[in-house]
């Protein structure tokens, strides 16, 4: 019974998130309350289950928050714009090296997690540039799809953490062991845009023509530029990321303590602090309350036992010989996932149960959401019609969708292979 239940309140999620009859935040708060009470739990119980589940997640939602706020604010300072002013400079009229240049680009811009961001500064910056240089504009979108899908495995993206707080894990273990993979997804996007470059040059060869970045920035960017405090920026930026990766500091933490000092030193005056905050705080809101509401979704659902029922219900459906492919197959699958569900509907809905079968037959339950995380909506997001920024990014670039679909889909499922092969290589997963 708890399991039919189970698998009906991932269901009714799924159908009222994906038909739009509600928004992720209410349906993830409402349904199970509404399937727990059909249950027999009473309000008390269900009360405390999310309230379970809330704990869980809070170090998830306030690294969040404050990564994306210390990013947002790095990019309000315009510490990465010498990178971008180098990149446009050295790419003069060679098409090769201008591909190459926004695959760079764009992986670095996107190390704050924020696509819609992401997508905006590098084709404002590039798009004028494929235009005279008269490059294909769907390679522009493919490899900027490409290039953010590595770097959005950082812990602080929407996507990792909801893949974090559902397995109530942190960044050491879920983003750690992919390092290598992220790096293998890396050098094949470069390669991508190498081919790609190779292809332009010899259609159009190399033209002579002057651009410039900073011309572009409105008025309202420049104030907020800080390009006295930009070694100061830089070494704040790698020293938050190694101390990160190593682990030395719990992650919610460090960001909290990072973000307040670059908002200090930075932006002394309270308005200009002010008008950091609100510039991006729609944005943080939106995002880090839906993690909170996700841990009352996951906190119903493992304290009423329905995950549990799930996972017995689907381990008496599996081989035992062919369950330890169920990581592997889940990394296959992860890209194509991106067009049938929204992250919250794959990382709420489908991942607990994943994971709670993997541990039935004594798998490791981060092993799933590792694998995850190598396509669905890391790679796949700048593909999926279920993501507003792809049509940002098709919209901004001048492109159809399905074209751009249909162009860039093969190239990141061999993101996705390749970061696969690396990860079980380096153990991140396992056959």
């Amino acid at each position: 019974m708890l399991a039919l239940l189970g698998f009906s309140t991932i269901a009714v999620f799924l159908v009222l998130i994906m038909t739009k009859r509600m928004s992720v935040m209410t349906a993830l708060v409402l349904t199970p309350i509404i399937f727990g009470l059909i249950a027999g739990f009473n309000p008390a119980e269900l009360g405390k289950f999310g309230l379970d589940g809330i704990k869980q997640v809070a170090p998830t939602g306030i690294l969040l928050m404050f990564a994306v706020l210390y990013f947002a604010t790095m990019l309000d300072t315009g510490l990465f714009d010498p990178v971008i002013a180098f990149i446009i400079k050295s790419v003069k009229g060679d098409p090769l090296k201008v591909i190459v240049g926004t695959a760079i680009l764009t992986m670095i811009v996107h190390l704050d997690g924020d696509g819609t961001a992401t997508f905006m500064i590098v084709l404002s910056a590039f798009l004028p540039i494929y235009k005279q240089l008269k490059i294909n504009r769907l390679i522009l979108t493919t490899i900027v799809a490409l290039s953010v899908g590595p770097l959005h495995l950082v812990p602080w993206s929407g996507t990792s953490a909801r893949a974090i707080s559902t397995l109530k894990s942190d960044a050491v273990h879920i983003f750690n062991p992919n390092i290598p993979a992220i790096i293998g997804g890396i050098l094949w996007v470069l390669f991508v845009a190498y081919h790609f470059g190779k292809k332009e040059r010899n259609r159009l060869g190399i033209i002579d023509f002057e651009y410039n970045h900073q011309d572009e920035l409105s008025e309202s960017q420049r104030h907020l530029r800080r390009p006295k405090l930009l070694i100061f920026n830089a070494i704040l930026t790698v020293s938050l990321i190694t101390i990160l990766i190593k682990g030395w500091v719990p992650a919610s933490a460090l960001f909290v303590t990072a973000s307040m000092i670059a908002l200090l030193i930075n932006y002394p005056k309270i308005a200009d602090q002010q008008k950091v905050l609100k510039g991006h705080g729609t944005n943080i809101f939106l995002v880090s309350s839906m993690i909170f509401a996700a841990g009352i979704f996951s906190g119903i659902l493992t304290g009423s036992k329905m995950i549990d029922a799930m996972a017995n219900s689907l381990v008496s459906l599996i081989p035992e010989q062919h369950a330890n492919l169920l990581p592997t197959l889940t990394a296959l699958t992860s890209l194509p996932a991106s067009i049938l569900f929204t992250p919250d509907a794959y990382y709420f809905g489908v991942v607990p149960i994943l994971s709670q079968t993997a541990n039935q037959f004594g798998i490791d339950s981060l092993e799933i959401g590792r694998a995850a995380l190598l396509g669905q909506m890391t790679v796949g997001f700048p593909i999926s019609p279920l993501t507003a920024s792809t049509f940002l990014l098709v919209g901004l670039a001048e492109v159809d969708l399905g074209e751009h679909q249909r162009f860039t889909f093969k190239w990141a499922f061999g993101t996705t292979l390749v970061m696969t092969i690396v990860a079980l290589l380096t153990g991140s997963i396992h056959i």
